[in-house]
C-alpha cells in the first residue's frame, strides 16, 4: 500500500458508469444548481435593493442565501463536469479546498440559523425591545461571529483530516471529498479529526437545542395572540425557519453518524445529495413562497424594470 501526497489525485465516485445515466445526472444537477442560484441570488437582490427589507430578519436571510450559493457550488459544478467528461478525478489541493470551504459554509450556516431563531424570539416575545436588542451593530456582530466560528471549524477539520498519511487506492466513494470517506483512507486512526467531529456534532446539537427552546417560547407566545391574522403572520415567518433548521441538521447528523458501509451504494450518494444540495435549493422556496414582503418586493422590482425598459 502506497502513501499518496500533495501530488496525488483522488478519484470520486460517479452515480453510474452508464453514459445515458451520466448525462441525465449532469442535466438534473445543472437544473437544480441553476434553480438554487436563481432563487438565492433573487433573495440577495431583493433584500439589497428594497429598503423595506432592510431589517434584521432579511439581513440574516441575505447572509443565508450567500452561504447557500457557496455551499451548493462546492460539490455540484465539479460533479457535473465529471459526469460530462467521464473523468472523476480531483487534485489533492482541489480536495483540500472542498473540505475547507464546505465546513466553512456549513458551520457558518448552522450558527446563522441559530442567530435567526434568536432574532425571531426577540421579535415575537419581546417586540418592544426588538429595535434596541437587534440593532444594526448587534446584527453585524452576530453575523461576523457566525463566519468566525465557521472559519475556525474549517481550519481544524482541514488540518486534522489531512494530517494523517493516507494509504492504498485514493478512491473517495462520494461525488465530492467527504470527510468520513477521506478518514477511511487513512493509514491509521485519525484521532484528532474524530475528536473535532465529535465536538462539532456536540456544538451543532447545542445549537439545535437553543433553536428548539427559542421556538417553544415563540409558539407559546403566538398561541396567546388574540388576532388570528397576527398568529398567522407569526407562524408564517417562524415555521419556515424551523423547517430549514430541521432539514439541514437532521440530514447532516444522519450523514455523519451513519456507519460507513463496506461497499459503496447509491443510498450513500443520495444521503449526501440530500444534505448538500437540497437545503440550498429549498431555502428560497421556503422563505419566499408565502412571504408577503418578499412577493411585494419582487413585484416592485418588476414594475421598476418595466418602466426603465420603456
Amino acid at each position: 500500500m502506497d502513501n499518496f501526497t500533495s501530488r496525488s489525485t483522488f478519484f470520486l465516485m460517479g452515480f453510474s458508469d452508464i453514459r445515458e445515466i451520466q448525462i441525465f445526472h449532469a442535466v438534473l444537477f445543472l437544473l437544480i444548481y441553476l434553480a438554487a442560484l436563481l432563487g438565492n441570488l433573487l433573495i440577495i437582490t431583493l433584500t439589497t435593493k428594497d429598503h423595506c427589507l432592510h431589517t434584521p430578519m432579511y439581513f440574516f436571510l441575505k447572509n443565508l442565501s450567500f452561504l447557500d450559493v457557496g455551499l451548493i457550488s462546492i460539490p455540484v459544478p465539479k460533479s457535473i463536469m465529471n459526469s460530462l467528461t467521464s473523468d472523476n478525478t480531483i487534485s489533492f489541493f482541489g480536495c483540500v479546498s472542498q473540505v475547507f470551504f464546505f465546513f466553512l459554509l456549513a458551520t457558518t450556516e448552522v450558527a446563522l440559523l441559530t442567530v435567526m431563531s434568536y432574532d425571531r424570539y426577540i421579535a415575537v416575545c419581546h417586540p418592544l425591545r426588538y429595535d434596541i436588542i437587534m440593532s444594526h451593530g448587534a446584527c453585524v456582530q452576530m453575523a461576523a461571529s457566525s463566519w468566525l466560528s465557521g472559519s475556525l471549524n474549517a481550519i481544524l477539520h482541514t488540518a486534522f483530516t489531512f494530517s494523517t498519511p493516507m494509504c492504498g487506492s485514493p478512491e473517495v466513494h462520494q461525488f465530492f471529498c467527504d470527510v468520513p470517506q477521506l478518514l477511511s483512507l487513512a493509514c491509521s486512526v485519525n484521532t484528532g479529526e474524530l475528536v473535532v467531529i465529535v465536538l462539532s456534532l456536540v456544538l451543532d446539537f447545542g445549537c439545535f437545542v437553543f433553536i428548539d427552546i427559542s421556538y417553544f417560547h415563540i409558539f407559546s407566545t403566538v398561541l396567546r395572540i388574540p388576532s388570528r391574522q397576527g398568529r398567522s403572520k407569526a407562524f408564517s415567518t417562524c415555521l419556515p425557519h424551523l423547517i430549514v433548521v430541521t432539514l439541514f441538521l437532521s440530514s447532516g447528523y444522519f450523514a455523519y453518524l451513519r456507519p460507513l458501509p463496506k461497499s459503496p451504494s447509491l443510498l450513500d450518494l443520495l444521503i449526501l445529495v440530500f444534505y448538500t444540495v437540497v437545503p440550498p435549493t429549498m431555502n428560497p422556496l421556503i422563505y419566499s413562497l408565502r412571504n408577503k414582503d418578499m412577493n411585494m418586493a419582487l413585484r416592485k422590482l418588476k414594475i421598476t424594470g418595466y418602466f426603465q425598459s420603456n
